[in-house]
């Protein structure tokens, strides 16, 4: 019971919705033969990413919560006896949508779900248009497994929020991704972006003492808008442990893999480096700025 066994599913995705949920079905599938107890899906797995683009039919993706998605995930939840990390694009009423995370229990219920806090609104990423900002804050999600962290994408990059998960009681930070390379960009630019992507998050789990993962889709997705250049996703997922050590690191091809992180290691590690200890939380006040003039 000390470990934790974690299942990733990286795959591509295309405008064939009923292919790309195949996909990530036959992932858990996988996962779970493998010995997976959790089970992480990237970013917005459902649909190709449409955020490439500013298209009013484009909120025809969205779904509610409970819908069909998380009927048919949560019978496989239940059938394969893992706890699923979803992501999808959700309609809560007209007009209003966000990006959010499911949380699937073994026995099928939602356990809790996330809704993206922070939004890009960058060229190729143009996620303002569809997106509201979260509204249920930084709260880790209660599952048999433990408390899940659960941030998505973009939230990625700011420490606060990692740190707010932790401070809430998040024993693993998990990260469903869609990110990826500027076809424009030198291949020296694309390199940078992508290990500062890779550095930012362990820093995060070092800072928080806690195990991360990291699971990010691939493959080319063109601009259906005719407009952008496209962009490849650079899949590299990764589990990362509570001193930022590399756990496990993929390259950018499909694939589903299981990894396990030790449950007592962040007690240990917590031990040697107290930084919740050490918190200065009365000298904190200006980080609730924007900028300091």
């Amino acid at each position: 019971m000390n470990n934790l066994a974690i299942g990733l599913v990286q795959h591509s995705c295309t405008a064939d919705i009923d292919a790309n949920i195949q996909k990530s079905i036959d992932g858990i599938k996988r996962a779970a033969d493998l010995g997976a107890e959790l089970v992480v899906l990237q970013e917005l797995h459902r649909t190709p990413y449409f955020c490439q683009s500013e298209e009013v039919t484009n909120f025809d993706l969205a779904e509610e919560i409970p819908g069909p998605t998380t009927e048919i995930f949560a019978a496989l939840a239940q059938e394969c006896r893992v706890v699923v990390v979803l992501s999808l694009f959700e309609r809560r009423a007209a007009g209003l949508y966000h990006n959010t995370a499911v949380v699937l229990e073994k026995d099928g219920s939602i356990a809790g779900t996330y809704r993206k806090m922070h939004i890009p609104d960058d060229p190729g990423y143009y996620e303002k248009f569809y997106f509201t900002p979260g509204d249920l804050g930084f709260q880790p999600i209660d599952t048999s497994l433990g408390k899940l962290g659960v941030l998505i994408c973009w939230d990625q990059w700011f420490p606060e929020a990692a740190r707010l998960m932790t401070l809430a009681g998040a024993e693993i930070l998990i990260y469903p991704t869609a990110i990826g390379f500027d076809p424009n960009d030198s291949r020296e630019e694309q390199q940078r972006q992508m290990e500062a992507w890779i550095t930012v998050q362990r820093g995060h789990a070092v800072a928080n003492g806690i195990p991360l993962v990291a699971v990010n889709r691939v493959g080319f997705e063109a601009d259906p808008s005719g407009r952008g250049q496209g962009a490849r996703f650079w899949g590299n997922s990764f589990v990362a442990g509570p001193q930022g050590e590399m756990i496990f690191h993929s390259g950018e091809d499909e694939g589903v893999f299981c990894v396990e992180v030790k449950r007592d290691q962040s007690e240990a590690v917590r031990r040697i480096w107290p930084f919740l200890r050490d918190r200065r939380i009365d000298a904190y006040q200006d980080l609730i700025k924007r900028f300091r003039d």
